[in-house]
């Protein structure tokens, strides 16, 4: 069965670092692009950064480019997001979802992970 399990999320204060993780199972990780999005208390979910298959190329939205990285390890089949100089906006439950490079609706979400950032 096709599974992706976030882990990693908690409570940071203000500019505080965290590094959430996403394991992926039931599934050929490798050729999945893979994404992080978020979802904040009362809003709707939004796209967060993406790597693609092999990881070559990766994409993050305007407002957390050079706070965010995202990063993935076929051989361990996860995906990880390194999010440091963390503000209250960050907080939301942050989901992974993993995407067939070819075959854009075959999809997958985790259940995602709380991040909470208050001082």
């Amino acid at each position: 069965q096709e599974q992706l399990v976030e882990s990693g999320g908690g409570l940071v204060q203000p500019g505080g670092s965290l590094r959430l993780s996403c394991a992926a199972s039931g599934f050929v990780f490798s050729v999945y692009d893979m994404s992080w999005y978020r979802q904040a208390p009362g809003k709707e979910r939004e796209w967060v950064a993406s790597i693609t298959s092999g990881g070559n190329s990766t994409d993050y939205v305007d407002s957390m480019k050079g706070r965010f990285t995202i990063s993935r390890d076929d051989a361990k089949n996860t995906v990880a997001l390194q999010m440091n100089n963390l503000n209250s906006e960050d907080t939301a439950v942050y989901y992974c979802k993993g995407r067939h490079f070819a075959y854009s609706r075959i999809e997958y979400w985790g259940r995602g992970t709380q991040v909470t950032v208050s001082s």
